[in-house]
């Protein structure tokens, strides 16, 4: 993804750590303390916030992943002392080294009340020291289990305060300028439709319908990750796939290919020379009113209206994202496709005051008008009762097709074996396959995807 899509999420630029009144570094050359069972305590404290809380006369501790939310996140802490009287320390890990900077952090006094886990490595990594958050007051404030972690008895061990989604932006008022509005588009059907009529009237309209579908480095992961996930989501829902499998059927790759010749024939880009063509080419078409559809992320929406680094500034009421459709089934009710790293875990091996302060402190966060505006700000789409309307737009269709009820299209990439050696393989085979369509050179696609997958999965399990 971008922002580091294997990753994903955040570059970490800044290392602060501040206390109530009082400034504190963290030394990143002590010995990292491992999650050892064996030092967890006999009885582990137990949550009893099961209502709105009252204050509590512990202190919070907050290990913060996201760098650019750090200077949020201390306004924050601060106006929570102020209320309650409670301390809150929020401490931004240096850039890299977040898991470092935790193990650290962990084997001292006074550790993180509250801390970052992103995914099932994590959770194996730092179970013992995870409360079950089951029936805590923030944990029923949430409108979605979807992006939550849970072991293996079910028990909510970290929520998921944000997430982040991609799929196709749309510019509404260029699509609009065409004759068509988002109510037109509902499916693969009728985004093929809508896409075809754009480019056969491109010269006349003075845009086309796609940007180019760049196979460079800068933009090829927007296909061999993020497109690929379709027909990982869907074999995988049917399969009623989990964890990581060792091999894959390709059953929606038919689905694939049909949404990469709907890329590569609707545009302007000439489809031969994709595999030089860059990320930053594809958002200048996009940015500049060239084309109406551009795949990629939330991620996105400062670079469009923030930023006019590449020539221009976008107005965000004239954008929109709507779902990638590829021709399955029910896709009328498919969402964006959302996944996040961004969970909150609370130290099971704090005090029990702590502890209290901790669940307390994030029940304020979720549901007062101060946390709930910072979250909307800062973090964007947030899974909570009380989220406000985000600044950016796409984090705000998320929203809107979750609130819906429609399926959210999870991040099935994330269990890719070998990621870089897999997805360098489907690029080579999607850029041959680009210059010349044929369905021998499909299959080789097909061979990429499927075979690739087990090859991969064997270097990388053995």
């Amino acid at each position: 993804m971008k922002k580091g899509l294997a990753i994903l999420l955040a570059a970490m630029m800044v290392l602060a750590c501040v206390g109530c009144n009082t400034n504190e570094a963290i030394d990143p050359t002590e010995a990292p303390v491992a999650g050892d069972p064996t030092t967890a305590p006999e009885e582990t404290p137990e949550a009893t916030n099961t209502e709105a809380p009252a204050t509590a006369s512990g202190s919070v501790y907050y290990l913060n992943f996201k760098p650019e939310a750090d200077a949020a996140w201390q306004e924050l802490a601060a106006t929570y002392t102020e209320q309650t009287g409670v301390p809150v320390k929020v401490v931004t890990a240096a850039s890299g080294t977040y898991s470092d900077t935790l193990n650290a952090q962990m084997g001292k006094d006074g550790a993180p009340t509250l801390f970052q886990c992103g995914n099932a490595q994590g959770l194996a990594d730092w179970n013992d020291y995870m409360l079950d958050l089951t029936d805590t007051a923030v944990y029923k404030e949430m409108t979605t289990d979807e992006y939550n972690l849970h072991d293996e008895t079910g028990a909510v061990k970290a929520i998921a305060y944000c997430y982040e989604s991609f799929g196709i932006i749309v510019n509404t008022a260029l699509l609009e300028q065409a004759g068509y509005t988002l109510d037109d588009i509902t499916n693969f059907e009728t985004l093929k439709a809508v896409a075809d009529d754009i480019h056969a009237r491109s010269a006349e309209l003075g845009f086309d319908a796609f940007t180019s579908a760049g196979l460079e480095g800068s933009s090829s992961w927007r296909y061999s990750g993020h497109l690929a996930n379709m027909p990982l989501f869907y074999e995988f829902r049917d399969d009623g796939v989990t964890e990581q499998p060792a091999t894959i059927k390709g059953t929606y790759l038919d689905n694939f290919r049909q949404v990469w010749d709907l890329y590569i024939t609707d545009s302007a880009a000439d489809p031969t020379s994709l595999s030089t063509a860059t990320g930053n080419e594809a958002e200048a078409e996009f940015g500049q009113g060239k084309a109406v559809f551009y795949q990629n992320g939330s991620w996105e929406y400062a670079n469009l209206v923030l930023s006019d680094d590449l020539g221009f500034k976008m107005n965000p009421e004239d954008l929109a994202m709507i779902p990638i459709y590829c021709g399955v089934e029910g896709e009328e009710t498919a969402g964006l496709c959302s996944g996040t790293e961004n969970c909150w875990a609370v130290n099971s091996q704090a005090s029990e005051e702590d502890i209290q302060a901790t669940l307390d402190f994030l029940y304020w966060v979720v549901t007062s008008d101060e946390g709930t505006q910072m979250l909307a700000d800062n973090l964007g789409a947030v899974s909570f009762k009380n989220a406000k309307v985000p600044s950016n737009v796409f984090c705000a269709d998320a929203q809107e097709y979750a609130a819906a009820g429609n399926y959210n299209v999870s991040w099935a990439f994330n269990h890719t074996p070998n990621v870089d050696s897999w997805r360098a393989g489907v690029v080579t085979a999607l850029a041959a396959y680009s210059a010349d369509p044929t369905d021998a050179n499909w299959e080789a696609v097909k061979t990429a995807f499927v075979d690739g997958w087990a090859i991969e999965y064997t270097a990388q399990n053995g």
